[in-house]
């Protein structure tokens, strides 16, 4: 266990400077100063993070709202999150935890477990870290996931996928699945969006797709990451890490600073099927109407979906009921 205002990654500089080594940002932190993810601060020479078990949403979800589509389909979750993140996105669906300082409650690690346990009676499988980004709550999620897979509890993060590899290696051992934010598949959306850069996201879903069950989601803006080109692009590199991998295409909304329109419809279709020409599973987000899971083998429904609400319909035990494929793409 780590102490509550500990962190685990940084190292001291000249001056009573420390850099933080957490992100690809590696913070330059002076004394009395906290980094880019606001959570992360110099105290004395020490760099100290101040949101270790604060919590400030705590819910049961469906686990197909993290979204995760192909990962115990039709299951509950308990979701947490904190305040802070990495990454600076103007158009923010969630700034009021990324962004800004929300009341919290503290919660030991213990105690987070115990919420956990009592809440499998109500269909849990486990623990989502979610809501802002998980990796600024990292020694957290570090002392409690390690509870959690002592318990059976599943562990899930919600992330833009903005850490450093060896943080990111040390972590996944105790992760079983994540969604990741990939905000776009070109470097210049990024540096001009998010204050951030592309590379470590590849990185991260390169190395967590080799250790855990990953999905991907792109929030589509219209005139910014809408282009069908690019759509295809991130299609084709996904398959060439995982041909499954599902990728989620969300409609974007006006939120925070950033006031593009709503997103068409008819732009998120004509992504659909950009993408589609690369992954056999591709789900859109935040619209209206159905997000089925085929059988790739005899195209009939193995899963049924309709917003939040899952059906079973031809998958049992691993395989398709309708010609007795395995669907081993589906866990759970």
């Amino acid at each position: 266990m780590f102490m509550p205002n500990q962190t685990m990654f940084s190292r001291p500089l000249e001056d009573s400077s420390v850099q933080c080594l957490l992100c690809p940002h590696q913070c330059r932190v002076k004394p009395g100063k906290a980094g880019i993810c606001r959570v992360r601060s110099n105290q004395a020479g020490s760099l100290v993070t101040s949101n270790y078990g604060q919590v400030a949403s705590l819910a049961l979800d469906p686990i197909e709202k993290k979204p995760l589509y192909h990962f115990y389909p039709g299951s509950m979750i308990l979701s947490a999150g904190t305040y802070g993140c990495n990454l600076s996105c103007s158009f923010c669906q969630n700034y009021a935890l990324a962004h800004q300082t929300p009341q919290t409650q503290y919660v030991p690690p213990e105690t987070m477990v115990e919420i956990a346990e009592r809440s499998r009676e109500s269909g849990s499988i486990g623990l989502a870290f979610t809501y802002n980004e998980p990796s600024v709550w990292y020694e957290y999620i570090w002392d409690c996931a390690r509870l959690l897979k002592e318990r059976g509890q599943k562990v899930v993060l919600v992330t833009n996928g903005y850490i450093e590899a060896l943080p990111l290696e040390q972590l996944l051992p105790y992760i079983d699945a994540l969604n990741i934010d990939v905000k776009a598949f070109q470097n210049d959306f990024y540096k001009k969006l998010c204050k951030g850069t592309l590379e470590p996201v590849k990185k991260s879903v390169e190395m967590a797709a080799r250790h855990c069950h990953v999905e991907i989601t792109t929030l589509i803006i219209p005139e910014d990451n809408d282009q069908t080109e690019d759509i295809e692009a991130l299609a084709g590199w996904l398959a060439s890490i995982r041909p499954e991998i599902p990728l989620h295409l969300s409609r974007y909304h006006p939120a925070y600073y950033y006031d593009r329109p709503p997103t068409p419809e008819s732009t998120l279709i004509a992504a659909q099927q950009a993408a589609l020409r690369h992954l056999p599973f591709v789900y859109l987000g935040n619209i209206g109407g159905s997000n089925d899971t085929l059988c790739l083998n005899c195209h009939r429904p193995l899963i049924r979906r309709t917003y939040y609400r899952t059906e079973r319909v031809h998958f049992n035990r691993g395989r398709c009921n309708s010609c007795g494929s395995r669907a081993n793409y589906i866990i759970g």
